[in-house]
């Protein structure tokens, strides 16, 4: 799929590729499973950062994904969510996990409301659509 999408993340640096069982690792230590989307692109990038668009995407390592949402308090203050990103700013990304099938969103760090998130989808390459789209409308 990133192949059919690569127009999306011209500005884009990704990470070096990362392996299944690395995933499964961080998976396991933070109690959730990740959407397959999600996890071939991790698999491929392991995530990075740069233009999406006009605008901009740190999408962090797997690796520091457990520390930042510790960092963040994030079960503290939005239990169920798991932030995966940010736009560089105040604004988070991230899988909102009380679902069976997590919905991938977005919010404000200050206050991180997940019940009113400002985008809300399934769907991975959607998301990276919609901030591609947001940006260059």
């Amino acid at each position: 799929m990133l192949d059919q999408k690569k127009y999306l993340f011209n500005g884009f640096n990704f990470n070096k590729s990362i392996s299944k069982e690395e995933i499964e690792k961080v998976e396991k230590e933070l109690n959730v499973k990740f959407p397959a989307d999600y996890v071939e692109f991790m698999i491929m990038t392991n995530g990075g950062e740069g233009n999406i668009g006009e605008g901009y995407l740190r999408l962090w390592k797997i690796e520091q994904l457990v520390g930042v949402n510790e960092d963040y308090s994030v079960s503290e203050f939005a239990p169920g969510f798991l932030i995966i990103g940010s736009d560089g700013g105040g604004t988070a990304f991230g899988y909102d996990f009380r679902e069976e099938i997590p919905n991938l969103v977005e919010v404000n760090y200050i206050p991180m409301d997940i019940e009113y998130p400002s985008y809300s989808n399934k769907y991975f390459y959607e998301f990276i659509e919609y901030l591609y789209n947001y940006q260059n409308s």
